[in-house]
């Protein structure tokens, strides 16, 4: 039987241009008839040096394996083919299509150019106005191939002879600057030519130097000056190279963008474009010199995912005229990214646009936005049509407000383009409930809208920072929707940057000042737990040991500090805690104030990532290490029954936080107590009305413990109720992503008045790892789905349910359907992997690649 092989991919890109290491590991993807298993691979490797055959490797892995030939050097290019044989295959398969993969600049000697900013006077303090940056150069032979490698201290979008180079946006996102600052690279061939050309940058303040931050935001956070490295490699037809980078050549200006922030949004005055200033021949003459910053190449970094990008166009469904006379646009749908117009009028005309998550009283509502304006505006240039959109500024929003509107039809001339970073979505699941999809797509928008290069929250307001808690209880889900093992990699790196030489994990990466109460940083449970869990569900999702091997410092560092911190008690029962954060019976302004001891939440997790420590230590071969994290996650459980489950499998929080997190962490000393937990669990879920009760801590687990203990139907009951709180209310009540309050529209239509009140952040959404798991039955037995498990549990009066998700193997589904003859099962096991198959009342089965159908007859 003979396997089709599909290109070789890189590392976690989904393009392996630039990628910084010189021995990239490789998958494939493999489809083929069922019950075809590989069981040996070759490897051919084309550069300019010729081809490089490997010997037949015996092996059934295709998931991240070893670079097979001499390291690339930097800026090097070759051709990667995979060929295979079967278990019964004598002879090997046809070639794979050819994969490109190609170095950045893997050593900081290779970067020869000098960082630029412009040579006038600025006012640190105030706010300033953006450059543009442009260079002339001749090249004195044809043009081969050409490259362009980038980054900059703030926000950069690169033109080479009058054409915008890439589509990225934010670049080079967000890491922290002093240790990790990311660099892209551009295939500029088509744009090049013998003879004169030219390169010009916008540039802006972005994180580097934007107000960015609480309580009125901070500026200068990393420096006060914007500044641009590029660097041009061009090769010729003779294999000469001519390289052109920044250096005192080049010159600046201010271009049409008078102002542009993060938060405030974007001035453009389009009167003041200088037309072809990125183009040959363009006369700078009475542009202004540029001055050399300080950059240590040594820091410089490759991305390891893709960049943010426009990914989607949403246009209104309703224009309407406000009780005050305001033009309001809905675009049905809250979303982050920004919005492109295309007018006309007269020539120094103005286009107001302000931004908002929510109406009341039929006006855009913006007190959650706190201090961000949220506002772009545009002064027209005048004469034809003109289409314009934000370059460096970025809203979250679903209502927008027109003011000065010039043009023709708005609703056919106005767009909101949604921003986000460019994963590939992996993950879906449908099922009998329109609430249900509902909220799963609430869900998946919610993530789109906060994962913009780094994990965010509320993109709306002056926050937008990279919580570490919200991403680990979220990154189950997150890892099932979308491909953001790249993206999330690269994000831990720089945890393990900004962790103290204790081992604390900050709140949020990168760290910004952030008053009273987030500075200084203390350890806290949940949120610094990231360093260990999150790493953990990488490799789970991804079959990933290289992540385990890179964060393992920063997870050992964590919890050799909560061993510290609860000594001989094996008690994390000291200190501050936000606990189980937005309990929904917290009072609005004082969100830990939760019913469950926020020490019993900060034990639980000490128990629970010592534990998974012991995990990591094992799959990476450290054995002395498993032992002794093993040892002290059960002194840990052991201490944390002691003190915390009394003798009747109740506990001394007798919340549902408490219960959940106890049962799903395997705390409870015997089976007895943990069914009557479970029993405890349930009847609170009933006393509340089946209304949720618990926050960020609980949430993700609350639903799998009253599975665990053969409580499906309340986990059902509690997911599908309406009434607030619950996952459905905000459904009901039209809402569009996750909520950040369980109620953060009151029933009687008004915001909650909460400071902290959002209508995006997916910590919430957490509970859709359970439905994919649970509801569908699809999940990983082993790392990347090796192995897999459909196991569907259905209850809730639904009647149908299904799931897929792109696995490094291949695609894996399950769809399920009760009808009044019994339970109908189809499965898809993807060419590599294999699966067990438990359904209902039935002996599990052990299968192969391929599809299966199954039926369980009804019960008489």
């Amino acid at each position: 039987m003979s396997a089709t092989v599909q290109p070789v991919t890189c590392e976690h890109l989904p393009g392996a241009l630039g990628i910084g290491t010189a021995t990239p590991r490789i998958s494939w993807k493999t489809r083929a008839e069922p019950g075809w298993a590989q069981s040996a691979y070759q490897v051919s490797v084309t550069s300019a040096a010729g081809t490089w055959l490997s010997e037949r490797i015996e092996s059934q892995d295709s998931v991240l394996q070893p670079w097979p030939a001499r390291p690339l050097g930097s800026g090097e290019r070759a051709d990667v083919s995979v060929r295979l044989w079967g278990e019964a295959d004598k002879a090997p398969g046809p070639w794979s299509p050819a994969a490109a993969v190609e170095t950045g600049l893997l050593s900081p000697a290779d970067w020869t150019a000098t960082p630029i900013t412009p040579a006038w006077d600025e006012d640190p303090d105030s706010d300033r106005r953006p450059p543009l940056l442009r260079r002339g150069f001749t090249l004195s032979r044809p043009v081969a191939s050409a490259r362009l490698y980038v980054t900059a201290h703030g926000l950069y979008e690169m033109e080479v002879n009058g054409t915008r180079i890439g589509s990225d946006a934010f670049s080079p996102g967000w890491t922290v600057y002093g240790k990790r600052l990311r660099y892209y690279t551009y295939d500029v061939t088509a744009q090049l030519a013998e003879g004169e050309n030219a390169m010009g940058a916008w540039l802006a303040d972005g994180w580097y130097r934007g107000r960015f931050g609480f309580h009125g935001g901070h500026r200068n956070l990393y420096g006060d000056k914007v500044a641009l490295l590029a660097q041009l490699h061009v090769t010729h037809d003779d294999g000469s190279v001519t390289i052109v980078g920044t250096d005192s050549e080049w010159k600046a200006a201010f271009g049409p963008i008078l102002f542009t922030g993060l938060y405030e949004g974007e001035d453009h005055d389009a009167r003041q474009l200088p037309a072809g200033w990125s183009s040959k021949g363009f006369d700078d003459g009475g542009w202004q010199p540029v001055a050399a910053v300080t950059r240590d190449p040594a820091t410089l970094v490759a991305p390891e995912g893709p960049p943010v990008r426009c990914t989607d166009e949403v246009k209104p469904v309703n224009v309407s005229t406000s009780p005050s006379g305001k033009l309001i646009l809905d675009f049905g749908q809250n979303l982050v990214g920004r919005l492109r117009i295309t007018v006309h009028g007269e020539a120094g005309a103005k286009v107001t646009l302000r931004h908002a998550e929510v109406l009341q009283d039929g006006e855009l509502y913006t007190r959650p936005l706190r201090g961000a304006a949220a506002t772009d505006v545009y002064t027209l240039a005048g004469g034809a049509p003109e289409t314009w959109e934000p370059r460096f500024t970025i809203h979250g929003f679903r209502y927008a407000e027109i003011e000065g509107w010039t043009g023709g039809d708005v609703a056919q001339n106005v767009v909101a383009r949604v921003y986000h970073t460019d994963m590939e979505r992996t993950g879906w699941f449908e099922c009998s409930d329109a609430g249900l999809n509902r909220l799963h797509e609430n869900v998946r928008w919610s993530m789109k809208g906060n994962f913009v290069d780094i994990p965010t929250d509320c993109p709306q307001r002056d926050e937008r920072l990279g919580w570490t808690g919200d991403l680990q209880v979220f990154a189950p889900t997150a890892t099932f929707l979308y491909d953001c093992s790249g993206m999330l990699s690269s994000w831990l790196k720089d945890v393990a940057a900004e962790q103290s030489p204790d081992g604390t994990v900050p709140w949020y990466v990168p760290v910004i000042p952030g008053g009273d109460y987030w500075t200084p940083v203390r350890p806290g449970a949940v949120w610094g737990d990231v360093a260990v869990l999150t790493p953990w569900v990488l490799h789970e999702r991804f079959n990933d040991p290289g992540i385990l091997a890179d964060q393992y410092p920063s997870a050992k560092a964590w919890v050799d500090l909560l061993d510290k911190l609860a000594g001989d008690s094996h008690l994390w029962n000291t200190g501050f805690q936000l606990g189980d954060w937005l309990d929904p019976s917290a009072p609005p302004e004082k969100p830990s104030e939760a019913k469950t001891d926020r020490h019993l939440v900060a034990s639980a997790y000490f128990a629970w990532s010592a534990r998974h420590l012991a995990k990591m230590a094992g799959v990476l071969g450290k054995s002395g290490d498993e032992l002794h994290y093993l040892e002290l996650a059960r002194a840990a459980a052991d201490a944390f029954a002691a003190e915390y489950i009394l003798p009747d499998g109740r506990m001394t929080s007798d919340a549902q936080t408490a219960y959940a997190l106890a049962i799903v962490f395997d705390l409870f000393p015997t089976v007895e107590l943990r069914q009557l937990a479970g029993k405890r669990l349930a009847g609170l879920v009933r006393e509340a009305g089946n209304r949720i009760a618990t926050g960020f801590a609980g949430t993700p687990v609350i639903t799998d413990a009253l599975t665990q203990v053969d409580e499906l139907e309340t986990a059902y009951d509690l997911l599908l109720e309406k009434e607030c709180p619950s996952w459905l209310y905000s459904v009901e009540q039209g809402g569009t992503t996750i909520w950040e309050r369980w109620d953060s529209l009151l029933p009687d239509g008004t915001v909650n008045p909460g400071e902290m009140t959002s209508f995006n952040h997916y910590a919430l959404g957490a509970v859709a790892d359970w439905m994919h798991r649970c509801v569908a039955g699809l999940a990983p037995m082993e790392p990347g789905y090796r192995r897999i498990l459909f196991r569907p549990q259905p209850g809730g009066g639904l009647t149908w349910a299904s799931a897929a998700h792109e696995t490094p193997y291949g695609r894996a589904a399950i769809s399920w359907r009760t009808t009044a003859a019994g339970l109908s099962v189809e499965v898809e096991v993807p060419t590599g992997t294999t699966a067990r198959v438990e359904l209902p009342g039935q002996e599990p089965v052990e299968v192969g690649s391929g599809r299966f159908d199954y039926t369980v007859a009804a019960v008489s």
